[in-house]
């Protein structure tokens, strides 16, 4: 018995065609005089508006347990579970200089490449943006890579890795903002 035959049928060279367009997009190289595109995830924190770099992210999470810890330093919440391993969790908000409180915050980051959380307030959007979008870094605005704007607005564009090292360093990461 003789199986389907699927060569020259208008269903396969339908497939075939798809097939060549998705591994197209691999193969091109950027087009000259496009601008780099950078995906950001747009926060919240403590009513604020931020942004950090998915590149920076190894995950975003809700409603996480967090177990909270007796501990002298003032931003570690606790330990969650991320993918079956315990992970400090750092509110970002109080490594922002904001007042803290005594809720747990709703959305966390994990960072990438790290064993560490950060927790904040408010998950706005996944967003992708050209790279002339991004402003040259704030001056006097500590743990910000750049200002981007979104929908009109400027917000601080966060650099995970400057959080990261002042928490690491164990010094006083407080932002000095007014």
């Amino acid at each position: 018995m003789r199986g389907p035959r699927l060569n020259g049928s208008p269903l396969f060279a339908r497939a075939e065609q798809l097939r060549r367009e998705f591994d197209g997009t691999f193969a091109r190289a950027v087009r000259e005089g496009e601008a780099p595109r950078e995906d950001l995830l747009a926060v919240r924190v403590a009513g604020d508006p931020y942004a950090l770099r998915l590149t920076e992210c190894a995950g975003l999470y809700a409603d996480r347990k967090v177990t909270r810890l007796p501990t002298p330093m003032a931003d570690l919440i606790g330990l969650a579970a991320f993918r079956g391993v315990l992970v400090p969790v750092y509110d970002l908000r109080g490594l922002l200089g904001y007042p803290r409180t005594t809720e747990t915050p709703r959305w966390m980051v994990a960072a990438a490449g790290n064993a560490v959380a950060l927790a904040f307030e408010g998950f706005e959007a996944h967003v992708r943006v050209e790279g002339g979008s991004l402003a040259a870094e704030p001056a006097g605005r500590r743990h910000a890579a750049a200002i981007v704007r979104l929908a009109g607005h400027a917000r601080p564009l966060l650099s995970v890795p400057s959080l990261l090292e002042a928490i690491a360093s164990g010094a006083d990461v407080r932002s000095k903002e007014t």
